[in-house]
């Protein structure tokens, strides 16, 4: 009977140890797990956009009545700030909107521009264009404001500029005055088209910031000699065109903005 017992005892004892026991390996996959989760949260932390975190925190906040949101608008129902310049659903700015302000702001520059001169009747001597710059103000015709080959300013020229001045002085836009010239060669006592349109571009830059009271670090003037013509030929017209001498009024808008300007202004020229 002992025997017996030893032997289905030994038995018992050889079954139970057949295979390992994996029970440990449960518990140490857990373990991998929640190590995984905790170095992608840390993870996720440490590149986390610090503006979009506070609109977080403060949207918990919000939503749970624990403080009051100053950053924009709440949707209480949602739990989500919404600043005030963020219009879809992506958090991206509204990028056409802003486009169509600056698109305003900049027409309305015009019309004040196009009435001052309008009241010295010399609203014909200038061109107005909107595009992805700001507001160009193109001077036309190089003889109403210099003389031949010269870059002396004409007493037609003082009032043009004088009204333009009494305008541009109201806004912080920075100004860019750019000389052009057509493609014929130059004459003395101008060595190149790039002495000539630079001369032509600096007067006008100075009789603003001079007579105008115009700081000067709003203004710059660049010379392209004939780099950019408007018409290509040599009619009396193409070589009219181009030489010429444009006041940019830049924007103050980022370049995916501007970029939309044009689109607004062929638009609005449409209409």
């Amino acid at each position: 009977m002992s025997t017996a017992r030893r032997s289905r005892g030994r038995g018992h004892d050889e079954d139970s140890h057949d295979e390992p026991d994996e029970r440990w390996a449960v518990s140490y996959a857990d373990m991998v797990t929640v190590l995984m989760c905790l170095f992608i949260v840390l993870f996720a932390v440490s590149n986390v956009d610090k503006t979009k975190f506070e609109l977080l925190a403060n949207s918990l906040a919000t939503g749970f009545g624990q403080e009051e949101t100053t950053a924009g608008g709440a949707d209480i129902s949602e739990g989500l700030v919404i600043p005030p310049e963020v219009e879809d659903e992506q958090g991206v700015a509204d990028l056409t909107k802003r486009a169509a302000a600056e698109y305003e702001s900049l027409e309305e520059l015009r019309e004040r521009i196009r009435a001052s001169l309008a009241a010295q009747g010399l609203q014909d001597t200038v061109e107005f264009v909107i595009d992805d710059r700001g507001l160009k103000v193109g001077l036309v015709g190089a003889e109403t404001f210099f003389g031949d080959n010269s870059t002396d300013l004409s007493a037609k020229a003082d009032g043009v500029l004088d009204a333009i001045g009494n305008v541009l002085a109201t806004v912080a836009n920075q100004v860019s005055v750019e000389g052009h010239a057509d493609h014929r060669l130059a004459a003395a006592p101008y060595p190149t088209n790039w002495e000539l349109s630079g001369g032509r571009a600096t007067q006008v830059a100075r009789f603003l910031v001079e007579h105008e009271s115009i700081a000067g670090a709003r203004v710059k003037a660049t010379a392209f000699s004939d780099t950019r013509p408007l018409v290509v030929g040599d009619s009396p017209e193409a070589l009219a065109s181009n030489r010429r001498v444009d006041i940019i009024v830049e924007s103050n808008e980022e370049d995916q903005v501007r970029a939309l300007l044009p689109a607004l202004a062929e638009a609005a020229e449409e209409s």
